[in-house]
């Protein structure tokens, strides 16, 4: 895909998620289309990354530590432009997926905290300010319960990922310190290839 086109993919994806506008729903949650078998690629994953998947179902993975640029996420499109600013402002080539920490006081299970743009490597970049509302990060390796789907990432997808991950939480005697959603493509994605994850990142 030309990097211009996947830039604007991804203000568009965003934008319109944040504005809560995403594609109508199929009516089921997140039911794996029988056209959709795995994750397609719009964009490069950060180094040591996995790919999500398998779908619908709820799998334990590690990731290692990683950079990452944060703004606080203002229910607009204003937090991805912000961030989107930021790596062209430091040259910093575009990574999937767009991540997004969940606010656990919110009970609509979808408001979100924050927003993230993931470097490709701890190596790039520099940690710190850029500005009063995006700063650089590097986070720890974590290890969490995740589970991916294909379709729209709306409340009714995002509470049965929820609801699943939290069964497996239960079971395997786990706790988790909080959830993130991950956003890997853009619309225009087919829809039934779009791929979301909620993650448990445990304690």
């Amino acid at each position: 895909m030309n990097p211009t086109i996947g830039v604007i993919s991804w203000i568009l994806v965003t934008a319109l998620a944040a504005l809560g506008q995403s594609p109508p729903n199929r009516g089921d949650g997140h039911k794996k289309a029988p056209a959709a078998q795995g994750y397609t690629s719009e964009s490069p994953l950060p180094e040591g990354w996995t790919e999500p998947g398998p779908y619908d179902q709820v799998v334990r993975r590690k990731y290692p530590a990683y950079r990452a640029a944060f703004t606080p996420d203002s229910g607009s499109n204003g937090s991805f432009m912000r961030l989107f600013r930021h790596i062209k402002g430091k040259n910093i080539p575009m990574t999937s997926p767009v991540a997004m920490d969940l606010d656990e006081e919110d009970k609509s299970g979808m408001k979100t905290e924050n927003m993230a743009f993931l470097y490709q490597s701890p190596e790039v970049g520099e940690t710190g300010a850029d500005g009063e509302t995006v700063e650089v990060k590097d986070m720890p390796a974590v290890e969490v319960l995740a589970y991916a789907w294909h379709g729209s990432r709306n409340k009714a997808a995002t509470a049965l990922a929820r609801k699943s991950i939290n069964a497996a939480l239960a079971e395997q005697n786990l706790k988790a310190s909080g959830y993130r959603l991950f956003s890997y493509n853009s619309p225009f994605m087919a829809r039934s290839k779009q791929t979301h994850e909620l993650q448990a990142i445990l304690e």
